[in-house]
């Protein structure tokens, strides 16, 4: 994997402009006519607030500053690397529109500006977005001029409000303690696609292992239409599936309205009801291909995929298509050297994809963030559990319950086809709740959140509020950052002394609910400290060198494998980020000590004897 050294030597030379991010950035949802917007543009801080009443929303202002986007302004990434305050912030680019997209509704795409987005093309607002960490889009076809466009952006940003969902961006100018590097503005990609006035907004594909069938619900966008008018017009959706090549179904049928459900049965052949279904370990993928026709005629033209998998829990146990699976988990705070919260690039997040499975995981717990798709899509491909978890808040306020519900809920929405998203966390650590103990107001959030999740998709586990302090949740998840195998191994030698034992100091449970027999996991423990590079930063406890690192590291995994009632671990954490150097891999990936004996010790290979 190129380093970060590497992504800044090809910043200076102008080559990363060429090679970076430059990948179709919603790869489960993929159309041939699109152009990204990635690259330079112009860009200003507005300190004093004076963008809107000068008019920099209409493009002529000329900006004093240069940034790659789409990386914040705070990582070296962007050119600037600057970590002061600076919350409300512009970006003007022009664009052509390219001859294949003639004729064609256009669209602008944002994988997620970091907190409040205003979007103006040719000095006509498109659209408005509030949320750090999900994505929207506008159809921006009647500002478009004949030639040069001149599209401007304005993030705002709130560094220091608490309440807002942020995952680990600090409230102050430096990063510390568990905290880092704010993110403001543009982190995720830009892109234009072309569509026709009627094409497929969205699909929800629902796998059923148990009826070898696959639910499509198509959502379609007929764009100046009246309603009044779809009876006349034959609208239709066809949809192909294929597994490695060869074609299982196609099936077309009429769509009346903005929605329609089919269920397909995909008539396969399952050795031993296995041979074809998804898993970390045999990442099989279907793909389908939508096509809408209007009159009989082609008018829009998706690609997709999907794993037939299946997550549920039976009698306390986690099963993954019918069997007991054991889950091993890496914390994964998502973080890059000089990206920050933003990849540098496909590769980049593909090798950490890579890196987990080498160690031994079978899937990561995807911390404080919303991940890039592209991330989830390698999971896909390559075979990794996810934890889906949202950017959480610190502090709970009424208007943190409506920004939360609603950003969660379009991360929802954009996960919900991801095979590898097997598990979702609305809320962690008490985060955003930090009187739940006592305060029913927090207490029914974070019941809400739970049945708000379970609402929108029934088909995957939920955690109420993910290591301590839980209301109604589907798995018991506790955070234990001892160190001293002994008393691991004591206090999870039965479910009566797991769930009884207060490793945080913490409740495990709150608002009179109590263990029900769920799954016990143990969803952060390690994060041992072992310095292996110019980082400077702290652990959870210490190791002085390879075979200290070894000997900790199998005095609190191997009394999780040995107990009889931990049904998977997560373990803090895949790489050291900024002042933490409680990775397992240094912050620019490379390992402390051979990948080999990492995986001998998280897949319980390890010798006893060489742990003591």
């Amino acid at each position: 994997m190129k380093s970060g050294l590497y992504a800044r030597d090809q910043l200076r030379t102008g080559e990363l402009n060429i090679m970076l991010r430059q990948d179709y950035p919603r790869p489960q949802f993929v159309r041939k006519d699109w152009m990204s917007l990635n690259g330079e543009w112009e860009f200003e801080f507005d300190d004093h607030n004076k963008g809107r009443s000068e008019n920099w929303n209409e493009g002529k202002q000329a900006f004093s500053r240069r940034i790659q986007v789409p990386f914040a302004f705070q990582s070296q990434l962007s050119g600037i690397a600057d970590s002061n305050f600076h919350d409300n912030v512009w970006y003007k680019r022009t664009f052509d529109i390219p001859e294949n997209f003639t004729g064609k509704r256009l669209l602008l795409h944002f994988g997620a500006v970091d907190y409040e987005a205003s979007v103006w093309v040719n000095g006509k607002l498109v659209v408005r977005h509030e949320g750090g960490h999900t994505p929207f889009h506008a159809d921006i076809t009647d500002a478009l001029l004949e030639g040069s466009n001149v599209l401007t952006v304005q993030a705002i940003d709130y560094s220091r409000d608490v309440t807002l969902p942020r995952g680990k961006q600090f409230w102050q100018e430096q990063s510390a303690q568990i905290f880092y590097t704010r993110t403001t503005g543009i982190w995720q990609s830009v892109w234009l696609e072309a569509v026709a006035p009627v094409h497929l907004q969205k699909v929800r594909l629902t796998p059923d292992i148990d009826r070898n069938e696959i639910k499509v619900t198509a959502h379609l966008q007929r764009e100046q239409t009246d309603p009044r008018d779809w009876d006349a017009q034959d609208v239709r959706l066809r949809v192909h599936i294929a597994y490695q090549g060869e074609q299982l179904s196609e099936d077309e049928y009429r769509i009346g309205g903005r929605t329609e459900t089919r269920t397909i049965g995909l008539h396969t052949f399952n050795e031993h009801g296995l041979g074809r279904l998804w898993s970390p370990e045999h990442p099989n993928l279907y793909d389908i291909h939508f096509t809408v026709l209007v009159d009989g005629v082609p008018v829009d033209e998706v690609d997709s995929y999907f794993g037939m998998r299946k997550i549920s829990i039976e009698q306390g146990k986690l099963f993954l298509n019918n069997r007991p699976y054991y889950m091993k988990l890496v914390l994964d705070q998502g973080y890059f050297p000089d990206g920050n919260l933003t990849p540098p690039s496909d590769e980049a997040i593909r090798r950490d994809v890579e890196l987990t499975k080498e160690m031994g995981f079978n899937g990561a717990r995807k911390h404080q963030k919303i991940e890039d798709p592209r991330y989830l899509y390698w999971c896909d491909q390559l075979g990794l559990l996810v934890w889906g978890e949202m950017a959480n808040a610190y502090d709970f306020s009424e208007q943190y319950v409506a920004q939360v519900t609603r950003e969660w809920q379009e991360a929802l929405e954009r996960d919900y086809n991801h095979p590898c998203v097997v598990v979702w966390v609305p809320l962690n650590e008490s985060w955003g709740v930090p009187h739940i103990l006592t305060s029913k107001e927090q207490q029914y959030h974070a019941l809400s959140m739970y049945y708000l999740t379970k609402s929108l998709d029934s088909t995957r586990p939920v955690i109420s509020n993910d290591g301590w302090e839980m209301v109604q949740t589907d798995l018991y998840n506790i955070h234990d950052y001892e160190w001293r195998r002994e008393v691991l191994e004591e206090r999870y030698r039965s479910r009566e002394n797991a769930v009884s034992a207060l490793p945080g100091s913490r409740n495990l449970s709150v608002g009179g609910y109590h263990y029900e027999g769920q799954p016990i996991l143990i969803t952060e423990f390690g994060g041992i400290g072992y310095k292996k590079s110019d980082w400077e930063g702290w652990g959870y406890s210490g190791a002085e060198n390879d075979e200290d690192f070894a000997r900790r590291l199998h005095a609190v995994v191997q009394p999780l494998l040995n107990s009889p009632v931990v049904e998977g671990f997560c373990y803090t954490q895949l790489t050291d980020v900024e002042q933490e150097i409680n990775g397992l891999l240094t912050y620019d990936r490379q390992p402390k000590m051979p990948m080999e004996q990492i995986r001998a010790i998280i897949e319980g290979q390890y010798p006893s004897s060489a742990g003591e």
